[in-house]
């Protein structure tokens, strides 16, 4: 009976639950009960659709990882706006990158990563989630991108999911 009380993804509640104050029209006993209730209610119906709770060992690393890959999209965005503004033709490639990362949001947030970053496109994850097919839009050789890659984004997601 208990089970069923409980907030079964307490981050995506706390998430809801702020954001639900945001919208309303000012913080009032409706809107703290009626966000409440979805905080409670949404996570109850898509728990289905949760099948691992992310394994976050250090999660205490992720705040660096995100000023990481802040840090990387703007040098990356200028970085891709001299190539385009250059005459110098660019070198596109398509690189199998192999994963060491096993926990589909790790692979999730490591795609997500190389997508946001300008100049590359995460394309494809196998479907044994061994290899992740990658478009760099200017790659002098596929292991500086796979090196680039390892260093910069697996290593420390790596560090936070084992």
């Amino acid at each position: 009976m208990l089970d069923r009380l409980s907030f079964p993804q307490p981050w995506l509640s706390l998430i809801l639950f702020v954001t639900w104050q945001f919208l309303s029209d000012g913080i009032s006993g409706g809107s703290l009960v009626l966000g409440l209730i979805l905080a409670w209610g949404i996570p109850q119906m898509t728990q289905g659709f949760w099948p691992d709770p992310p394994a976050f060992i250090n999660a205490w690393r992720m705040p660096a990882y995100l000023m990481r890959v802040v840090r990387d999209i703007v040098a990356a965005s200028f970085e891709v706006a001299r190539l385009i503004l250059s005459p110098r033709p660019v070198r596109p490639a398509f690189v199998c990158y192999p994963l060491e990362l096993e926990h589909p949001l790790a692979i999730t947030i490591l795609a997500s990563t190389i997508s946001l970053t300008p100049g590359t496109v995460s394309a494809d994850v196998s479907d044994d989630n061994k290899l992740l097919l990658i478009h760099a839009l200017d790659a002098e050789n596929d292991q500086e991108v796979i090196d680039t890659i390892r260093n910069r984004y697996e290593k420390p997601l790596l560090e936070m999911f084992r």
